[in-house]
């Protein structure tokens, strides 16, 4: 290797170093200020007498709530709460002049003192899925935050706003083109979905475009560890991987036959089921969330004009196993309305690989979804909750 070479590496070396201390000298500059401004000041009206520090509560999984930030109002003091003595005209002769007079007496009840504000409700967070960037200020108003809320739309993550309206004590969802004025913010990243893991550029840049928001309004801004969140995400990545299920039935038609949509059709309507705009039926829950679909095995989707006549080569009932509540009763009812269709056509109800589904073969599909149905609500994923709908999208 020559002389050139290794001066080369040498100077590569030493820029990498430095790059490296750089960011190192950044983030735990960005901590300190984070730290330093969320602080609770003294007389805070948020904070009740008697209040237990968040750290000596146990941990709670899999959704632990933290209290917002600490909002100072202007002009509140501890002096405001002083004594004041009052110079009386009536007091009487004789006194020590260097003792201050006694406070006249009034006749009048005295006011019961002003009740606390209420405190504000928690933030919405969820620690099992979620990254979290808080904003504090005064008064900040919606429209500050429009450039990064465009931004962080093409990160490739669900991202959430809330805001705690100025004098509010609830939260709610942040929207840059209300005039609104937030006195807390709270930004959530997604930590997985279907598409896999959060990365860390993702993180990385959503904070970074937030404090540089938050630099320019002159905000408090705190970004929760992204080392602890990577840890999260793929530990929820991998358990979502396990889980995620699609269950397939198939209706066909006895040895070299076809089936008739055109029963099928009038079967799947009957039934309940809804045609969408794909083509395909589906069985919706009353939230409009679908149970089970089903689509035609050629090509050509289902078409809402009745065709006499028309075949095909078979149909199959989908089950998205982590997406749906009361999964075994739903998948039950799916079995049944597959039975139904192939009696309704002379078919034959199989599987993925073209085996009769037997009462045997039924019942080992319905251990195997018991057991992935025990696995989500130990991780505290229940199937169709709202959050496993968030992590199966």
């Amino acid at each position: 290797m020559s002389d050139l070479q290794i001066g080369l590496l040498l100077i590569g070396a030493a820029i990498v170093a430095g790059v490296l201390l750089f960011n190192w000298i950044q983030e735990r500059r960005f901590r300190r200020q984070a730290d330093a401004a969320f602080q609770a000041p003294l007389g805070d009206a948020l904070m009740q007498p008697g209040a237990v520090p968040r750290e000596a509560y146990e941990r709670i999984e899999p959704a632990l709530q933290e209290p917002g930030f600490d909002v100072v109002r202007v002009g509140e003091t501890d002096a405001d709460n002083e004594p004041h003595w009052s110079a009386d005209a009536d007091a009487p002769q004789g006194g020590n002049a260097l003792e201050p007079p006694a406070p006249a007496v009034s006749a009048s009840p005295t006011p019961a003192p002003p009740r606390p504000a209420a405190p504000a409700s928690p933030a919405p967070y969820d620690e099992l899925i979620e990254y979290r960037i808080r904003v504090g200020a005064d008064s900040v108003p919606a429209s500050a935050f429009s450039e990064a809320f465009s931004h962080a739309r093409t990160l490739g993550k669900a991202v959430r706003w809330a805001g705690l309206p100025v004098g509010a004590t609830e939260w709610e969802e942040l929207q840059p083109w209300r005039d609104v004025r937030y006195q807390q913010v709270v930004i959530t990243m997604q930590l997985a979905d279907r598409n896999g893991a959060v990365q860390e550029e993702q993180l990385a840049t959503l904070c970074s475009v937030l404090q540089s928001m938050a630099q320019s309004h002159a905000l408090r801004i705190a970004c929760d560890d992204v080392v602890d969140a990577l840890e999260r995400a793929q530990a929820i990545d991998r358990f979502c991987v396990d889980v995620d299920v699609l269950i397939g039935l198939n209706v066909v038609a006895r040895g070299e036959g076809a089936v008739n949509l055109t029963r099928i059709e009038q079967a799947a309507a009957d039934s309940g089921m809804v045609l969408g705009v794909d083509g395909v039926f589906q069985l919706l829950d009353s939230r409009g969330e679908p149970l089970y679909a089903l689509c035609n095995h050629d090509a050509e989707p289902f078409s809402p004009e009745v065709v006499e006549g028309q075949t095909s080569q078979g149909v199959t009932l989908q089950f998205d196993v982590p997406r749906v509540p009361d999964g075994l009763k739903v998948f039950d009812g799916m079995v049944g309305f597959g039975r139904k269709l192939a009696n309704e056509v002379g078919g034959i109800l199989v599987d993925d690989n073209l085996r009769p589904l037997t009462d045997t073969g039924i019942e080992k599909i319905r251990t195997q979804l018991m057991q992935i149905y025990e696995r989500m609500e130990a991780r505290g994923v229940p199937s169709g909750s709202r959050r496993a709908l968030r992590l199966f999208s």
